[in-house]
C-alpha cells in the first residue's frame, strides 16, 4: 500500500472519530446550559471520562486491527505454497535423473538408491498436499492443463484430448500450482 492509500484510508477510518467527537461536544454544551454549575461540572468529566475511555479503546482496536492484517501478511508469505512451487523442479530433475538410470546397466545399486530418494521425497510432498495431475488420454481442460501444441490425432477418439505430457502439472490441496504442458489431438 502507498503512503498516500494509507493515508486516505486512515482518514477515512478517523472520520467517524471526528463526527463523534463533534456530536459529543453539541451533546454536552446542550446539557451544560440547562444545569447548574457543580452538575455541569460533574458531567464535564464524566463526559470527558468517557470520551477518554472510547478514544483507548478505538486505539486499542485500531492496533488490533494492525497487528491482526500485519500477522496474515506474514502467514501467506511464508506458506508452503510457495516451497512446493520452488521444489518442483527438483522433483522433475529426480524424474529425469530415474529415466536415464534406465538405460546404465552397470550402476544397478545407484539407480536403486535415486529410485529410493525419488519415493521418498514423492511421499514428502504427498503427505503435504501435492499431487500430479492424470493428463495423458484425459480431455483437454484449460482449467488444469496448457496446451503446447496440437497433432492430428490417430484415432477419433482421442480428439480434443491429451496425446502427451511435456511437464506435469500438480495439485496442492486441490488447487492448480502448476499448469501440465501438453500436446492436443486435433
Amino acid at each position: 500500500m502507498s503512503k498516500k492509500e494509507h493515508k486516505e484510508e486512515k482518514e477515512k477510518q478517523d472520520a467517524p472519530l471526528a463526527e463523534k467527537e463533534s456530536d459529543t461536544a453539541a451533546y454536552s454544551s446542550a446539557v451544560l446550559d440547562g444545569s447548574t454549575d457543580e452538575e455541569s461540572g460533574d458531567l464535564k468529566a464524566k463526559l470527558d471520562e468517557l470520551n477518554d475511555k472510547y478514544l483507548r479503546l478505538y486505539s486499542d482496536f485500531d492496533n488490533y486491527r494492525r497487528r491482526t492484517l500485519k500477522d496474515i501478511v506474514d502467514i501467506r508469505k511464508n506458506a508452503s505454497e510457495d516451497l512446493v512451487v520452488k521444489l518442483l523442479p527438483v522433483l522433475d530433475d529426480f524424474e529425469r535423473a530415474v529415466k536415464a538410470f534406465g538405460s546404465t546397466e552397470n550402476a544397478e545399486a545407484l539407480k536403486e538408491g535415486i529410485i529410493l530418494i525419488f519415493n521418498k521425497f514423492i511421499t514428502v510432498m504427498s503427505s503435504q498436499g501435492l499431487e500430479q495431475m492424470k493428463t495423458v488420454g484425459e480431455p483437454f481442460d484449460t482449467d488444469f492443463h496448457e496446451a503446447i501444441t496440437n497433432i492430428p490425432a490417430q484415432d477419433e477418439k482421442m480428439k480434443n484430448k491429451v496425446m502427451d505430457e511435456i511437464e506435469k502439472g500438480y495439485l496442492l490441496n486441490g488447487k492448480v500450482v502448476r499448469y501440465a504442458k501438453v500436446v492436443v489431438g486435433l
